[in-house]
């Protein structure tokens, strides 16, 4: 690794042995938690390496998932901020970020969050602004409130909010039922298969919700010593803290069945008996054959590392949806990358070996995507140094994959076609990302009339753009009308909506691009020109957009009131899209 750049002011606020280096060029702590930069959680050394980790040969967890570990980009320099030991309070989080822009970042990755209706009263997104003011993309998880919509974290369009989706790789465990029944599912702890027991469902009692899910010490009313036990994933109880109690109260085994929130998103586990996590399909297999029998049983057996997932990738029911309630006219997530059984660094082994020593860990999250997207922004503003960060912003979305490895629309959690407000743009594809052809740039002064055209109130802008400013001084746009590199639609008391969007060309000098659109379901999309003719490096060009209800209206012969599309601009094999959503207003 080379040495940090002549630019870097930041420091080390540890004693470690070997303290920094040229990988780990910072590390600071704040708040009054426990006084060290030290991860003591893992959550910040796993999505850290995630973005810029170096090469590891032999990576894995348990022997599983083996092979060579390396962050999106293992030549970038990392510095560490800790804002939660172990909560994460806004002073800390402000802190930390003025810190870091002081200190000479490229890049921010934030992966936490919460929920708010307003910018105002988010701390990431006061703190993202100051950022992006000073040329640093902000890269921030969408949140894991999902599948529900309007359940988004950092909204705010000066961030690339990053949704999660699956990857091809699976550790496979299969449940068999006594019935001869297979059911593939997953576990990171592959210990040898374990023959037929009696299968036991504590949950039986169907108003003993604790009992269901195998919370700690709920399972004191059922003989499950020496039996394999039937647990309903709960969002409010880890999957490792349900094998823990299962094995506290003497089971051996576990098989964990998703509810329909889940549907067909497992998770692999490092779990602390033998388990598998089952689909929502499988599970109510499992619970039929459970009522079907006085004595089910019920073996596991452990498959390994199975590589080419056709259905991936898939978006993790646990990903925030929009629409946004801080600004509904931005659609978001605006992206979706890896999020699901994540291999990445751990401060500790798993194994309980002492002669071990692989620190992996496999978890799941948006707090793990984000770091993936945090990783190839820092690659593109290495490529393009003079790029910033709503034009890096622009070449992820506008790249982005829209369909899986089964070359089809990219699924949800229920193997149904994804909306929009799930995938954003789609999935990141960094090496498309490089050469996007034509980017949407937006300068840090153009959020002004944005926001004012939000109604923040002078006190307010003031506060988000750390100087004065007065609303009434200045020009005021619809959301819409932000540069941004897609579209959200409503319609309510107008019938069509008119939009200018400008492009920078980033590609060939002379080149010229051709529109194709994709209409949303009752609209009448028209863009013009439909020619974009380009003779040099960085000129822009403009273009107009109409979005109109047709005859048919947006939610006819349909359960939905939203409708989806796409503006594409072609030149040879270059594509940039734009994802377009239409809502109605009562939506």
């Amino acid at each position: 690794m080379p040495p940090p750049p002549a630019k870097w002011k930041g420091k080390c606020e540890f004693n470690f042995t070997g303290g920094c280096n040229n990988k780990l060029i910072g590390a600071r702590h704040f708040g009054n938690g426990d006084g060290t930069p030290v991860d003591f959680n893992g959550h910040g050394t796993h999505t850290a390496s995630t973005a810029g980790g170096n090469f590891v040969r032999g990576a894995n967890l348990f022997g599983n998932a083996d092979g060579t570990a390396v962050g999106i980009a293992p030549m970038a320099h990392l510095a560490i901020y800790k804002v939660c030991s172990p909560g994460c309070s806004e002073s800390s989080i402000i802190a930390g970020i003025d810190a870091a822009i002081e200190d000479g970042v490229d890049v921010l990755s934030i992966s936490l969050g919460g929920r708010f209706r307003s910018f105002i009263d988010n701390n990431i997104a006061l703190g993202a602004f100051s950022a992006m003011e000073k040329g640093i993309f902000v890269s921030c998880s969408a949140g894991n409130s999902g599948p529900f919509n309007t359940s988004l974290s950092n909204e705010a369009p000066w961030v690339l909010t990053v949704g999660a989706s699956t990857i091809d790789r699976k550790l496979v465990s299969t449940a068999v039922l006594g019935d001869n029944q297979e059911l593939k599912g997953e576990s990171a702890f592959q210990p040898g298969d374990l023959t037929q027991l009696p299968l036991v469902y504590p949950g039986l009692n169907m108003s003993d919700f604790g009992a269901q899910s195998c919370s700690q010490r709920t399972l004191n009313n059922t003989n499950v010593r020496g039996k394999v036990v039937l647990c309903h994933v709960d969002v409010f109880t880890s999957p490792i803290s349900q094998g823990e109690a299962v094995r506290d109260a003497g089971g051996v085994a576990m098989i964990l069945v998703n509810g329909q929130r889940q549907g067909f998103s497992t998770s692999a586990d490092a779990h602390v008996l033998p388990a598998t996590n089952l689909n929502y399909e499988d599970g109510l297999k499992v619970l039929a054959y459970v009522n079907s029998t006085s004595t089910p049983t019920a073996a596991i057996l452990f498959k390994g590392t199975i590589i080419g997932d056709r259905n991936s990738p898939m978006v993790a029911s646990f990903s925030s949806r929009g629409p946004s309630l801080a600004s509904p006219g931005i659609l978001k997530p605006d992206i979706l990358g890896p999020g699901v059984n994540i291999l990445a660094a751990w401060p500790t082994s798993l194994e309980n070996n002492n002669n071990t020593k692989n620190t992996f860990n496999i978890i799941s999250g948006t707090s793990m995507s984000c770091p993936h997207l945090s990783g190839v922004a820092a690659l593109l503003k290495s490529s393009h140094p003079n790029w910033s960060p709503a034009a890096i912003k622009s070449a992820i979305m506008t790249t982005a994959d829209v369909i899986n490895l089964e070359n089809q629309q990219i699924e949800d959690e229920r193997h149904q076609p994804a909306s929009i407000f799930a995938t954003g743009a789609g999935h990141v594809n960094p090496a498309r990302a490089n050469k996007p052809g034509l980017v949407y740039d937006i300068e840090p002064q153009d959020y002004i009339p944005y926001l004012c055209g939000l109604n923040y109130t002078n006190r307010e802008m003031s506060i988000i753009l750390q100087r004065k400013v007065n609303c009434s001084a200045e020009s005021r746009i619809l959301e819409g009308e932000l540069n941004y590199p897609s579209f959200s639609i409503r319609f309510g008391l107008l019938s069509n909506h008119t939009f200018v969007r400008t492009v920078t060309n980033v590609g060939e000098a002379s080149s010229s691009y051709d529109v194709e659109v994709v209409s949303p379901r009752g609209v009448d999309v028209s863009v013009n020109p439909q020619t974009l003719s380009f003779s040099e490096l960085n000129q822009k060009l403009s273009y107009e957009v109409t979005f109109s209800i047709s005859s048919v209206n947006v939610a006819a012969n349909s359960t939905s009131s939203v409708s989806q599309g796409f503006i594409v601009w072609k030149s040879g094999k270059i594509s940039v899209r734009s994802p377009i959503v239409v809502v109605e207003a009562n939506v």
